[in-house]
């Protein structure tokens, strides 16, 4: 899998459209801090398994480091902790899972999309 069907997120009008676009679809959000071990790691889990999301939900990708700006923005609009890595799933505008660390899995997210969207 390619990381190009991850939609870059740079501004918080990206984040507007994302929080619109939950009504249709849900969407993952995933804040990535390029520096860093752990993020690398949970980006390999990402990618090995987005064949399981990318069915269920639109992707899309903040670099946090070249974007922390847009990040503090998610972090209130959506009254979330900030977290990196972080996962963030939306859906009709609200977020209903979000994962950190260690915790995030391809697998576990495509499980709390389907369950929720029954």
């Amino acid at each position: 899998m390619e990381t190009n069907k991850w939609k870059s997120i740079t501004t918080e009008n990206d984040v507007l459209d994302i929080i619109e676009k939950s009504v249709a679809r849900a969407q993952i959000i995933f804040k990535d801090s390029v520096s860093c071990g752990i993020s690398a790691f949970a980006k390999e889990r990402l990618i090995d398994g987005f064949g399981l999301i990318e069915n269920v939900a639109d992707f899309n990708y903040l670099d946090l480091l070249s974007h922390r700006g847009v990040s503090n923005f998610i972090a209130a609009r959506l009254e979330v902790i900030h977290q990196s890595p972080q996962i963030i799933v939306l859906v009709d505008r609200k977020a209903i899972y979000r994962d950190s660390h260690h915790s995030i899995d391809a697998k576990k997210i495509a499980e709390k999309i389907t369950n929720f969207i029954k």
